[in-house]
């Protein structure tokens, strides 16, 4: 039987790494590239592709009901309207 092979553990982000983060995260534009990039690459940290993940489900999420509603104050303007 072959070894199991564990990995090194990960090491933590630092603060300041968190920090750059949230910054780049709070441009508008930027932001949505820079979560595909960092929650799809290879070479950033575990937490950090994982956070990213996470955001871009929210993001998902909120852009869904905020359609939605949208479209239901339109039809409400044009039922109005009528």
């Amino acid at each position: 039987m072959a070894p199991i092979s564990q990995e090194a553990p990960e090491p933590p982000m630092k603060v300041s790494d968190w920090v750059l983060t949230l910054l780049v995260l709070a441009i508008p534009c930027v932001n949505i590239i820079m979560l595909f990039i960092w929650g799809f690459g290879t070479t950033e940290n575990r937490s950090k592709a994982n956070f990213c993940k996470a955001a871009l489900i929210w993001t998902a999420v909120v852009a869904a009901l905020g359609f939605i509603l949208y479209m239901v104050i339109v039809a409400g303007v044009i039922a109005g309207l009528g």
